[in-house]
């Protein structure tokens, strides 16, 4: 793919680009709690969006999506959002004219193979690989925290999903075979060895589009945000649901919709499992770990309210087998991807007896992913190596 989408700049633009892998990213466990100022646990994955870049000294930019077969240009003196896969890319632009930034024109081929809407977070890799590819142009010499809150920023401000900082930190900042521990309030992080020849991280695709997840995602925010506003009259030190206990939720549960007494018990519980997750990944504990996963998906589906009936029959096939230690939904919710620790010699197995199912039951056959940890974005040289 890396190749293929530098012959095509070439073939478009009759130049050498520069060339830009940016990863898409799982999460172990610790869903919903970034936006929280909680903890999670995701890793850059070896499913990537690659650009093919260059100056052109004008300015105007244009991007050709490969994935569309389209081409989209926009001016850099009227960068507002715009329907569409360029909004992401505009959003990055605009991000770095306000912090006076100097961008000029560029061309660029845009390629990949995340899945769109299976919870990869396929956005983070757009953003994260663009912010990366303009700082190496243009020498902003940015550091990969800037380029992910730049990212984070870009999402809020034109898509409008009020996300938390965990995509675009995770695609940046990815290590091969290590887990991150970041802390959302922080932004501090802790790399954890996740060394487990023995299994194997098997994505199953629902073929669910989560299409509510975006106005779904900023209404469990303001949900959270209730909780925290009814915490605080008793407890004004707690300033989001990361300093609140299950003992000062309680104390406020007749005065919460049951709904959002639900979603803030959810994310309390969950800030600890991450917690606890890092801990038993130290041990070597893979089985307890996957049982953690399953508790995260039970809270998911029944307080947090963002699982549908595939994910769950998905989630309920894994419990049934052996070799798989934990699944969960991974992502916004709403549909997309399991996230399952499964046997290495007993995947194919697996993922027989999973399709065969679902397909029964659902009359699809679900998409199935075998992924590996891997670097975060890697630009130039690196990526050569790579290709």
């Amino acid at each position: 793919m890396i190749q293929n989408t530098r012959e095509q700049f070439i073939h478009l633009f009759e130049k050498e680009p520069l060339m830009v892998v940016s990863p898409g990213r799982i999460n172990l466990i610790g869903e919903h709690t970034d936006y929280n100022d909680g903890f999670v646990l995701p890793a850059a994955i070896d499913k990537k969006i690659v650009y093919a870049i260059a100056l052109n000294n004008t300015r105007q930019c244009n991007a050709h999506a490969v994935f569309m077969n389209e081409t989209v240009s926009f001016s850099l003196d009227d960068v507002k959002p715009t329907p569409g896969w360029i909004n992401y890319l505009m959003g990055v632009v605009y991000q770095l004219q306000e912090r006076g930034l100097p961008v000029q024109g560029f061309d660029c081929v845009v390629a990949g193979d995340i899945p769109v809407g299976a919870g990869m977070s396929s956005s983070a890799a757009v953003e994260g690989g663009l912010v990366a590819a303009l700082d190496h142009l243009f020498g902003y010499e940015l550091g990969r925290m800037d380029m992910a809150l730049i990212g984070q920023k870009a999402e809020h401000t034109f898509p409008g999903v009020k996300c938390g900082i965990m995509d675009q930190f995770a695609n940046l900042h990815g290590k091969k075979n290590q887990v991150m521990r970041l802390d959302c309030r922080s932004l501090s992080f802790e790399y954890f060895p996740f060394n487990f020849p023995d299994y194997k991280i098997v994505l199953c695709n629902s073929m669910v589009h989560h299409s509510l997840a975006s106005s779904e995602y900023n209404v469990r925010r303001q949900q959270c945000e209730e909780g925290v506003k009814a915490i605080q009259v008793g407890h004004p030190e707690v300033k989001s649901l990361r300093d609140a206990s299950m003992a000062m939720l309680n104390e406020v549960q007749g005065q919460l919709p049951p709904k959002v007494y639900d979603r803030c018990a959810y994310v309390i519980a969950e800030i600890q499992r991450v917690q606890d997750a890092t801990t038993l990944l130290k041990q070597g504990d893979l089985q307890q770990f996957g049982t953690l996963m399953y508790a995260t998906h039970e809270g998911l589906s029944k307080l947090y309210e963002v699982s549908c009936p595939e994910l769950d029959f998905l989630v309920s096939l894994a419990k049934q087998r052996k070799e798989v230690a934990g699944a969960r939904v991974m992502g916004g919710g709403f549909g997309g991807c399991t996230i399952n620790l499964v046997k290495a010699d007993q995947v194919d197995d697996f993922v027989a007896y999973v399709q065969s199912a679902y397909e029964k039951q659902y009359g699809k056959t679900p998409e199935v992913y075998i992924t590996t940890i891997e670097d975060g974005v890697t630009v130039g040289a690196a990526v050569a190596a790579e290709a």
